[in-house]
């Protein structure tokens, strides 16, 4: 009976996931690359951890430190371009070779410290994600609104993965020192299902794609700090955008879009959002949508699903998520109590939006 390691059927998956994104019209889009590139690498890491652990090829070890090198800094550098306004110039993403060059030294010129260099590697990187996530949602601005959180989320699992790589070499270093690696074939396999979940969540923010069931709502932003004139400047000018250009329609609405079309910073915009509304810009725009969804619901006969998709929405679970977060009850009952005369009755959730 032939042996198939179960990291080859992880990379066989991996490498479906990456086919699939590569059929979606916009994955040229610059900030989808990085995901691609980073998909495709850890397909390649997971085959190579197939062939160690799973035939005792020991010849593989130097590519294989490479690769962990390149995954970490490609993970910083595809979360970060969600947070850009523009795509970064090779100047600015040349650094985050050096971790794979100097792995790559170490194994021609020092293997010794290169363990420890990997470990520094993992915790710096994973920390500069975490660093990343301090703005929330909103700061991941390149992100389309109907999934920023889980874009966001996706960010959070890669940093822990990461500083959890790092712990795990550590504890490997400890148990080669101990017990001449018992147990690292089980540690090593492990860090291998964790990196296919992260690969789900990079997935996940490279297609757009949301879950088919997701029951937690989106955390609200922390208390807003007192609203300047300027915010209610800035609040007031995109809620004239949003009734008069309707660009909610956008199912590929981001931060960033919404800035340039403001002329503003991102960041202006979101904080002037928070202040005013004391919502996140996701939640500010899915309420106009919201609000769309039941004008139509009310006065057309259209289905639910067309209805969802000319509001914005193109993913169902989201759509029903938001639709109760702010009206209380499904699209279905919110039409089936219009049709039996329920609609203005105390049985009915009016929606509460932000901006009228």
């Amino acid at each position: 009976m032939i042996f198939v390691p179960l990291p080859f059927v992880v990379a066989l998956l991996l490498f479906i996931v990456q086919i699939r994104l590569l059929r979606q019209e916009d994955w040229r889009a610059p900030e989808k690359r990085p995901f691609l590139l980073l998909i495709g690498i850890y397909a390649l890491q997971s085959v190579l951890i197939g062939i160690r652990w799973g035939y005792d090829v020991l010849a593989i070890m130097p590519v294989q430190a490479i690769l962990a090198a390149t995954i970490a800094a490609l993970a910083w550098v595809s979360f970060r371009s969600l947070t850009l306004e523009g795509p970064r110039s090779f100047a600015h993403l040349w650094p985050h070779a050096l971790p794979a060059v100097l792995i790559a030294a170490l194994l021609v010129f020092w293997r010794e410290p290169m363990g420890v260099a990997l470990i520094f590697i993992f915790l710096g990187y994973g920390a500069a994600l975490l660093w990343l996530a301090r703005h929330g949602p909103d700061g991941l601005i390149a992100s389309r609104l109907d999934g920023a959180l889980l874009s966001y989320r996706s960010l959070l699992i890669t940093a822990a993965a990461l500083i959890a790589a790092a712990v795990a070499d550590i504890y490997i270093s400890l148990d080669f020192d101990r017990t001449g690696g018992t147990h690292g074939g089980a540690i090593v396999a492990l860090g291998n299902v964790i990196t296919l979940l992260v690969l789900g969540g990079a997935a996940s923010i490279a297609s757009g794609a949301q879950p088919a069931e997701e029951q937690s709502l989106e955390t609200p932003p922390a208390p807003p700090l007192m609203p300047t004139e300027e915010d209610g400047a800035v609040a007031a000018s995109l809620d004239a955008l949003m009734q008069s250009r309707e660009i909610y329609r956008d199912p590929e609405l981001n931060l960033n879009r919404i800035a340039r079309k403001m002329s503003l910073p991102a960041r202006r915009v979101s904080i002037a959002v928070n202040r005013i509304h004391g919502v996140s810009v996701s939640q500010y725009v899915n309420e106009f949508r919201i609000r769309s969804a039941c004008d139509q619901l009310i006065k057309t006969d259209e289905p639910v699903t067309r209805v969802m998709f000319d509001s914005g929405f193109i993913s169902k679970s989201n759509f029903n998520r938001e639709f109760l977060r702010v009206t209380g009850t499904s699209p279905t009952d919110f039409r089936r109590r219009r049709i039996i005369g329920m609609a203005d009755t105390a049985d009915a959730k009016v929606p509460a939006f932000v901006s009228r």
